[in-house]
């Protein structure tokens, strides 16, 4: 299912340009050109409460884990529940698939 709303030549070329990637070492490198620090922990952050919501956990011990805030919490869960699928599709493929591509970071 595409998001209409999103969908933009640019955004297409944005996509394309993450599923080329094959290592983890790839999108580090590509995230740090294309990303501020604070950005990339934001979405990292919100995969993390993805899935923490998923495992039954309370805003509170999320909020306490992640330092997330309520308002993005409560944003997360409405996705997840109403969404797009796109974290349920991520969320059950990072369960399911081996870190063949893992690379040690410093």
């Amino acid at each position: 299912m595409q998001s209409s709303h999103l969908q933009d030549p640019m955004l297409d070329q944005l996509f394309r340009a993450v599923l080329g990637l094959t290592s983890l070492d790839e999108c580090y490198r590509f995230f740090d050109d294309l990303c501020t620090v604070g950005e990339l922990k934001s979405l990292a952050q919100r995969l993390e409460v993805a899935r923490m919501l998923r495992d039954g956990h309370t805003y509170h011990q999320i909020e306490s884990d992640t330092g997330a805030s309520t308002a993005t919490i409560s944003r997360v869960k409405r996705c997840l529940h109403h969404g797009a699928d796109g974290y349920q599709t991520v969320l059950n493929r990072l369960m399911t698939s081996p870190d063949e591509n893992e690379t040690s970071r410093p």
